[in-house]
């Protein structure tokens, strides 16, 4: 998978770029976990939700947030990194500008920074939402959410408790003409460790096949 380094808005940015074949194939970002709790684009979920991604048949790009590897600049609260997002979404689709999908998947803080993107840009059709912090971000800006998603959890998760993304995911089912989708995946943390990974990617893969199913229609 060809190594790529893109312009940011702080300077260069590293990713893992991984094409399809067809020029229009969907097209997906994966965005990481928190930079200062050694989140980077090589963490398990995301390595695994790229792949799930690109088995789909998604052209794939995930990348390392400024100050992280070999991308430049430094951590911002979260304000530079939703436009790193932006960046890597820009380079994406002008490699791909035949694609009729756009989708953003994003973890633990990737995940917040992935909910904001999708506010930015209309062009993003589904997103996937994994351990969202709901406990320690605000995220009522998805007032009202653009997109229908997924968003996924474990049971056990301490660092972003159940209960916060129950409560995230009910204040989302008020909003009409999308749909949330919520799944827990019983006794997995906020890793997805061990054999729960696989659980977390089978119900990622089993919900954008049949969303793509459902669009192809």
């Amino acid at each position: 998978m060809p190594e790529v380094i893109f312009p940011g808005p702080e300077g260069r940015l590293e990713g893992r770029y991984h094409p399809q074949k067809e020029k229009d194939a969907p097209i997906a970002i994966v965005l990481h976990p928190h930079p200062q709790f050694g989140g980077t684009m090589n963490n398990k979920v995301v390595y695994n939700l790229h792949y799930a991604f690109y088995n789909l048949g998604f052209t794939v790009l995930r990348f390392n947030f400024r100050g992280v590897g070999r991308s430049q600049g430094e951590y911002d609260q979260g304000i530079g990194e939703l436009s790193d997002a932006a960046s890597a979404l820009d380079y994406l689709q002008s490699m791909n500008n035949n694609s009729k999908h756009c989708w953003v998947a994003g973890f633990s803080f990737g995940a917040w920074i992935g909910m904001q993107l999708l506010m930015r840009r209309p062009e993003i059709t589904g997103f996937i939402s994994v351990a969202p912090p709901a406990n320690m971000y605000d995220f009522s800006f998805l007032a009202p959410c653009p997109s229908s998603g997924l968003i996924i959890n474990g049971t056990s998760d301490r660092v972003a408790p159940p209960a916060d993304t129950r409560s995230l995911v009910n204040k989302l089912h008020e909003q009409k003409g999308i749909t949330i989708t919520h799944t827990e995946v019983e006794g997995a943390d906020h890793f997805f460790q061990n054999q729960h990974m696989d659980t977390m990617i089978t119900s990622v893969t089993d919900y954008v096949k049949r969303r793509l199913t459902e669009t192809s229609r």
